[in-house]
């Protein structure tokens, strides 16, 4: 072929692998190009733990007003008139991302426009419109009637639209407004943040068809000591519930109540969950109308287990199922370079967990932001636990009545949303001081408001931002938590009351070629080769592993899962398409430091105590 030829080749091939796009992948993952030819991306039923049978996804392509023209987006009125917009957005990638068909640097007012039809069958139903997140501030209008708004960027929310439906073809118009000023729980994304800014729509909308009565919400509660499960339901109207258990298909105990008060479902010898053993019972809620018929069903999972601290040999350590589990694991920033925030797919989502899975380890600490529910599906699965943090806010110091209250609103939103998980074993309200206020009182909320979980108030409290004066250890919570790098020692020790954690550990960086973010990279430290980092890992591993017997260290969380973006201190490239260490070897030592951490479990007594 001539070079012409060539040239026009390749081009052809580089339009089919990612169509209708004027921008360039900086860097594909092995999804990219599937997540940007669907039709539907991310179609799974984004609420495993509360499903219904029936309902539409309105992930694809949108009508998008953004850019430095786009008119003010908080709190509208009225939504922005689209004549001769021309930009579509894939939803729900945000609009800074490659995926979304944008690409475009830190958009501030971001507007929507869905097209929609409600199915025929759903005629009487009422139509519940979902969002998983949106951030910052949204404004919903249905059909130009203001439906509904919502502030905060990493909690689920959901209106009922069905007073502004039509029949045939409904409009729907999202504002959101995302200024990035650090001023609201941003983590990472935003303006000390290290990563690409993010805003607008970043998880699955949906709609869901309901009777006049439904199931709103539902909280799970685990009871080990009772032999039982405690169950709330949240309705609109009806009140008698009935609760069934299975084993697979085997219906194991089943039991009634009234939505809203705890009820309890009688679990004998039950299946405790755990890393090693991550069983998983499902559960099915019926609610009944005042003639005793079923208004609504929905499927559940929940799963037999229990945390908290007690002492291994006078030392206070964590107990999971009353046995001392050491806890290895990742810190998870969960990036990616084509979706940044979002997942390019499902298997994308998912492969991260399994690789974490894969190499040994059983801890998941997932760092500054939240994910979808379906990520917490897997973790729940295939049995990781996980350490929740609370996305910062970086000046809490200003505007205190406002942001601070926001901060905490949010926090029990996020809450809220994934408190029926088995594998969240942790809350973390702050990091490294980031934002840090009233730290004390916030971690006594958390551990009030929640008592089933552990909670570390103020993780690696020993670093501290340059432009806010550090909080330090609040001195409460479950945990005393310093971060090391590249560590381990230095690590904190027990006290009387709280576990010692290190928190973060290791960042040990290794270049790779042609699958490094198109920026200057760097680590804490560096290894020159593949078997070089893995040999480095291994003796921290090996030091941890003292630690741990001999200092009561009880966790350890190396950073990190993947690079992301300068980083390439990742176990994982960016792309997600190299393992930088040796699997086999890393797994090896993995495995043998838990397995010695199940070898401090021979004096433990009965209730968790020597």
């Amino acid at each position: 072929m001539t070079t012409y030829q060539y040239f026009i080749y390749f081009l052809l091939l580089f339009v089919n692998a990612y169509p209708l796009r004027g921008q360039v992948a900086q860097l594909p993952t092995p999804w990219t190009e599937t997540a940007s030819r669907a039709e539907v991306p991310l179609a799974e039923y984004p609420r495993p733990q509360l499903q219904r049978a029936e309902w539409l996804c309105l992930n694809g392509k949108w009508d998008y007003l953004g850019g430095k023209d786009a008119p003010d987006a908080f709190q509208p009125q009225k939504p922005a008139v689209f004549d001769n917009v021309a930009e579509k957005i894939l939803v729900p990638y945000c609009p800074e991302s490659f995926l979304s068909g944008i690409q475009r640097k830190q958009e501030i007012n971001m507007w929507y426009r869905r097209i929609f039809e409600v199915p025929a069958a759903w005629k009487n139903k009422q139509i519940i419109l979902h969002f998983g997140a949106v951030d910052h501030d949204a404004t919903i209008f249905v059909n130009g009637e203001q439906a509904g708004s919502h502030a905060g960027g990493y909690d689920a929310f959901s209106i009922n639209i069905t007073p502004f439906l039509k029949n045939g073809k409904n409009t729907l118009i999202v504002a959101a407004k995302d200024l990035n000023d650090g001023k609201t729980p941003s983590g990472k994304n935003g303006p000390r943040g290290d990563y690409t800014f993010t805003s607008g729509i970043w998880q699955t909308v949906w709609l869901e068809p309901v009777n006049k009565h439904f199931i709103q919400g539902i909280r799970l509660l685990p009871e080990l000591d009772h032999g039982r499960l405690k169950i709330f339901v949240e309705s609109d109207g009806a009140k008698k519930i009935s609760a069934a258990a299975y084993d697979g298909k085997q219906l194991i105990t089943k039991s009634d109540g009234v939505s809203g008060s705890y009820f309890y479902l009688p679990i004998k010898n039950p299946k405790l969950w755990s890393p090693d053993s991550p069983f998983l019972y499902d559960l099915r809620l019926n609610l009944y109308d005042e003639h005793g018929n079923i208004a609504d069903e929905v499927t559940s999972y929940f799963a037999m287990r229990d945390i908290k601290l007690g002492k291994i040999n006078g030392v206070v350590r964590p107990l999971l199922n009353g046995k001392f589990v050491m806890q290895l694991g990742l810190l998870d920033q969960g990036y990616w370079p084509d979706g940044i925030l979002t997942a390019p797919t499902e298997e994308a989502l998912k492969s991260d967990i399994e690789y974490t899975k894969k190499a040994g380890y059983n801890l998941i600490r997932k760092h500054m932001k939240t994910e979808p529910q379906r990520f917490y599906y897997w973790t729940d699965k295939l049995g990781l636990l996980v350490w929740q943090d609370m996305p910062a806010i970086w000046y809490p110091n200003e505007d205190t009545t406002i942001y601070r209250e926001m901060f905490r609103k949010e926090l029990k939103a996020i809450i809220d949303d994934h408190y029926n998980s088995p594998s969240i074993i942790a809350w973390v309200p702050f990091n490294e001081n980031w934002g840090a206020f009233d730290v004390k009182n916030i971690t006594d909320w958390v551990k009030q408001y929640d008592p089933s979980r552990l909670v570390n108030g103020n993780s690696g409290f020993n670093n501290n931002p340059s432009y806010q004066k550090a909080y330090g250890d609040p001195g409460n919570g479950d945990f005393v938590d310093t971060h090391i790098y590249v560590g381990p020692y230095g690590a904190s020790v027990p006290d009387s009351a709280r576990a010692a954690s290190l928190g973060e550990f290791g960042g040990v960086g290794l270049y790779t070629r042609g699958h490094m973010w198109p920026v200057e990279n760097n680590a804490y430290a560096y290894e020159p080769t593949q078997t070089a980092l893995t040999d480095r890992y291994i003796l921290l591993l090996e030091q941890v592993d003292q630690l741990m017997k001999y200092k009561g260290l009880s966790v350890a969380i190396y950073t990190q899962t993947t690079d992301v973006e300068h980083e390439v201190n990742g176990v994982l490239t960016y792309d997600r398409k190299v393992e930088k260490m040796q699997l086999e070897r890393i797994k090896e030592i993995n495995e043998a430091v838990v397995k010695d951490s199940y070898e401090l479990n021979k004096s433990i007594g009965q209730n968790g105590q020597d």
